[in-house]
C-alpha cells in the first residue's frame, strides 16, 4: 500500500465485531484511531500495532478521513454523532461516516442529512455473520448510499468484508439488514417452537433434527439450532435473546412506519419479549426452546446460563 492509499480511519465501537474490523483495517496498512469506551474489548493489541485511542468522538473525527461506527443501536449512533463532543462537531469536509450498526433506517436518513450539512457523506453498511468472520475479514455488508461514495470506500470496506452488496440509497442497507434478521430470527423462533412441541410429545431431539433435516425444514436456522437441541451447545449461534428482541423491535417499528401492522413479525417479537422477561436477555438465542417449553407447561424456570457473543 502506498502512502496515497493509506487512510486515517477512526473506529467507534471496539466491541466483539468492531475489534475484528479494527484489526483488519490495521493489517491492510491504514492508520487507525478509536474511541476509548468502557464497553470496548481489550485494545492492547491494536495500540501495539500503532492505533491511537481518543477520548471523544469529536477527536476521532478530527483525526480521520473515514469513521466507522459499530455500536449497539440507533440511540447510541445518534449520541455518537449528535451528542456533546460528537462526530458532527469534528467532521472534516469530504469525510465519510460508515455506520455498520443495526439501526433504524429513519434515524440513519436523518443523520445522513446532518452529516451532509457539514460537507461530509455517509454510508450505512449493515453487517451479517459473526465476530469470527469480522476477525477474518469475511463479513457480508449490506450498503446504503450513493454509488460514488461506495466506490471511493470499497477498498477500505473490502479489508473486513468478503461480500459488499449495494442495497440502494442511504438507509437501504439498514432496511435490508432488518428484513434479513426478521427472516433468519423468525425462522429460528418458528423451529424453536416446533422443537418445544416435539419435546412435549416425547420425541427425541435426534429424531426431530433428522426428520426436519431430510425434509422441507432444512436450512441455516435448523443447522444453527441443532447443536443446542442435541448437545446444549450454543456455539453455532451466540447471538443473544436481547439483541434478537432489539432487532425485531426495529423491524416492527420500520413496518409500522411504512406497511402497517404485520401479524407474523409482531408474533415473533412477542415471543422474544416474553422469553427475555422470563429468562436472561444475555442468553444465546437457541435457549428460547427451553423458555417456550417452560411457558407451554406453565413453568417459570428458564434455561441454563450460557455465555453469548453479540453484534458490536
Amino acid at each position: 500500500m502506498t502512502d496515497a492509499e493509506r487512510l486515517n480511519v477512526g473506529l467507534i465501537g471496539v466491541g466483539q465485531m468492531g475489534h475484528g474490523i479494527a484489526a483488519c483495517i490495521q493489517r491492510a496498512g491504514h492508520r487507525l484511531c478509536f474511541l476509548h469506551h468502557p464497553n470496548n474489548q481489550p485494545t492492547a493489541d491494536l495500540t501495539s500495532a500503532g492505533a491511537v485511542g481518543r477520548e471523544t468522538a469529536l477527536e476521532v473525527a478530527e483525526h480521520s478521513e473515514v469513521i466507522v461506527i459499530c455500536v449497539n443501536g440507533s440511540a447510541q449512533v445518534e449520541e455518537v454523532v449528535l451528542g456533546a463532543a460528537g462526530l458532527l462537531e469534528g467532521l472534516k469536509p469530504g469525510a465519510v461516516v460508515i455506520d455498520c450498526t443495526t439501526a433504524l433506517p429513519d434515524s440513519t436518513r436523518r443523520l445522513a442529512q446532518a452529516i451532509a450539512m457539514r460537507g461530509a457523506r455517509m454510508l450505512d453498511a449493515a453487517m451479517t455473520r459473526t465476530p469470527r468472520e469480522a476477525a477474518l475479514g469475511k463479513l457480508n455488508l449490506l450498503i446504503g448510499g450513493d454509488s460514488a461514495t461506495l466506490a471511493q470506500c470499497r477498498p477500505l470496506l473490502a479489508c473486513f468484508a468478503e461480500t459488499l452488496t449495494h442495497a440502494g440509497p442511504i438507509g437501504s442497507g439498514h432496511q435490508m439488514k432488518l428484513i434479513h434478521n426478521f427472516a433468519s430470527i423468525g425462522s429460528l423462533v418458528l423451529l424453536a417452537e416446533a422443537a418445544a412441541v416435539s419435546r412435549g410429545a416425547g420425541i427425541h431431539a435426534s429424531v426431530f433434527v433428522k426428520i426436519l433435516g431430510e425434509g422441507g425444514a432444512w436450512g441455516a436456522a435448523l443447522e444453527r439450532l441443532s447443536p443446542y437441541l442435541l448437545e446444549s451447545d450454543v456455539s453455532a449461534l451466540r447471538f443473544s435473546l436481547g439483541n434478537a428482541l432489539k432487532d425485531l423491535s426495529y423491524y416492527c417499528t420500520m413496518l409500522d412506519q411504512s406497511l402497517g401492522n404485520c401479524a407474523i413479525a409482531h408474533a415473533v417479537h412477542g415471543t422474544l419479549k416474553s422469553a427475555c422477561a422470563a429468562g436472561d436477555a444475555s442468553l444465546a438465542l437457541p435457549t428460547i426452546v427451553d423458555l417456550i417449553e417452560s411457558r407451554a407447561r406453565g413453568h417459570t424456570v428458564g434455561p441454563q446460563s450460557v455465555t453469548t457473543q453479540t453484534e458490536g
